[in-house]
């Protein structure tokens, strides 16, 4: 018998253990008050996103992986923006627009799952694009930037070109989970 790569994949693999660093760096980014503290855990929470996709590339990812990473990722962006709302530096609309793709993103999915068909579909410049201009934001909320609005209104405009991107390629380019 023949089994697919796919069916091959294992369930765990090293990059998982630097996406499940997000998770308790979201609620550290939630939690602390400082500048300094609040601003290396964004670095830390980059650095472990940047991480585990070259360690999943250079030794292999896992199907706990290709769920796990983009749950990480939003729950991350949702701690940190709720903070940013929560601080008022932001109105509800900005931070609405700012993650709007992982809102159209997280719905698609579980639609997904409720029609028994999870699927995901591989990562796409516009989606990358997103994740460094959310990053980028949150920067500019932990330093006090008087950028911080421009970037809000950017990060939503490229969300909304990531939104139409993913919606082309969703029927030509969409796999089964953990493929």
């Amino acid at each position: 018998m023949v089994t697919s790569p796919a069916a091959r994949r294992r369930w765990w693999s090293p990059a998982d253990a630097f996406t499940l660093a997000r998770v308790p760096l979201a609620v550290l980014f939630v939690l602390v008050d400082d500048v300094v503290w609040r601003t290396t855990t964004l670095a830390v929470a980059a650095a472990s996103d940047f991480a585990d996709g070259v360690v999943a590339r250079r030794w292999g990812g896992s199907r706990l992986g290709a769920f796990l990473d983009p749950v990480a990722d939003k729950l991350f962006m949702a701690g940190a923006f709720g903070v940013v709302l929560v601080n008022q530096a932001l109105t509800p609309l900005e931070v609405l627009g700012v993650l709007a793709r992982d809102i159209v993103a997280a719905i698609a999915f579980l639609a997904t799952v409720l029609l028994k068909r999870p699927a995901a579909i591989p990562a796409r410049l516009g989606g990358k694009a997103v994740t460094v201009a959310q990053l980028l934001t949150l920067l500019a909320f932990c330093v006090g930037s008087s950028y911080l609005r421009p970037m809000a209104w950017a990060t939503a405009a490229v969300a909304l070109y990531a939104i139409w991107d993913y919606s082309r390629a969703a029927s030509r380019e969409s796999r089964a989970l953990g493929e």
